[in-house]
């Protein structure tokens, strides 16, 4: 998909640029697999605000995908290649031989009348989804499950892919698209190439308004606020943290503080993190 830029009669035309679509088929969802969206603003059950910084924004309707991919051996027709303003990544309707649709995340190359399918019996072809333990050490995969028969949870975003680097006993060693290095179980399964919509990362927002429509409101900095507001605040004019490290708006150490759990179950399965380092046991 490519990238096109617009004719700067304002300022922020000038550097914004936004997908030119060329992939997309149909600007209409199948009504079966389109359930309304209810915006919560980043508020929890309690109605208090956990995420800051959400609310407004275009309307949307969740199309519902199907990262399960557990209808082995019955082959599928790639009808529409679709928007999807819920994800990064372009989806595809298919359409299986029984005449049961559903959505798929839209790998890169797949064609609208292409076939696609699931299960052990399905080949090495870009869209197929079949275990782990199947497919041979190199390939680039995407939608991985870490569990079998969860779905898929991992490599999900437009242009990303994982590769399959070895397998050993029970596990396949996967490098993810971070650089991390980690084991899943051979059971699970993963779907064959790399997430589609690549040029999503060279889209320049330009403006702010366009934020606005995304449903993200304003992030003031904290160190522009009062002394009241932020632990990064007051002075006159710039100054320094004041601290021994950047702070929350509560006070609580922010940027590089690391916190995943010391004795999470699955460190065992992480054989080297994205920045390198073995993760010590």
């Amino acid at each position: 998909m490519g990238i096109k830029t617009y004719n700067p009669y304002t300022p922020s035309r000038r550097h914004m640029t936004g997908s030119d679509f060329s992939e997309i088929t149909t600007s209409t969802p199948e009504k079966s697999l389109v359930v309304s969206l209810k915006k919560n603003s980043g508020r929890n059950n309690q109605g208090k605000i956990t995420v800051r910084h959400r609310g407004g924004g275009s309307r949307r309707k969740y199309r519902i995908i199907d990262f399960k991919r557990r209808k082995d051996g019955i082959a599928a027709t790639v009808k529409t290649i679709e928007y999807d303003p819920n994800r990064t990544a372009n989806i595809a309707l298919i359409c299986y031989a029984d005449g049961e649709k559903a959505y798929i995340l839209a790998p890169e190359g797949l064609k609208v009348g292409q076939k696609v399918m699931n299960g052990p019996e399905a080949e090495i072809r870009v869209g197929n989804c079949l275990p782990l333990e199947l497919i041979p050490v190199g390939t680039m995969v995407h939608n991985i499950e870490l569990h079998p028969g969860k779905g898929g949870q991992m490599v999900r975003s437009a242009g990303n892919g994982a590769q399959l680097m070895a397998k050993e006993g029970k596990y396949a060693t996967l490098r993810l698209p971070s650089g991390e290095m980690r084991m899943v179980p051979l059971v699970c399964r993963a779907s064959i190439g790399v997430v589609g919509n690549g040029d999503h990362n060279l889209i320049n927002v330009g403006k702010a308004g366009r934020k606005r429509h995304m449903g993200i409101r304003p992030t003031v900095r904290g160190s522009v606020m009062n002394p009241n507001d932020h632990p990064h605040g007051g002075g006159e004019g710039k100054t320094g943290i004041g601290r021994p490290g950047p702070c929350t708006p509560w006070g609580k150490p922010a940027l590089g503080l690391k916190t995943r759990k010391k004795n999470k179950q699955s460190n065992k399965l992480i054989v080297r993190r994205r920045d390198g380092k073995a993760l010590s046991k």
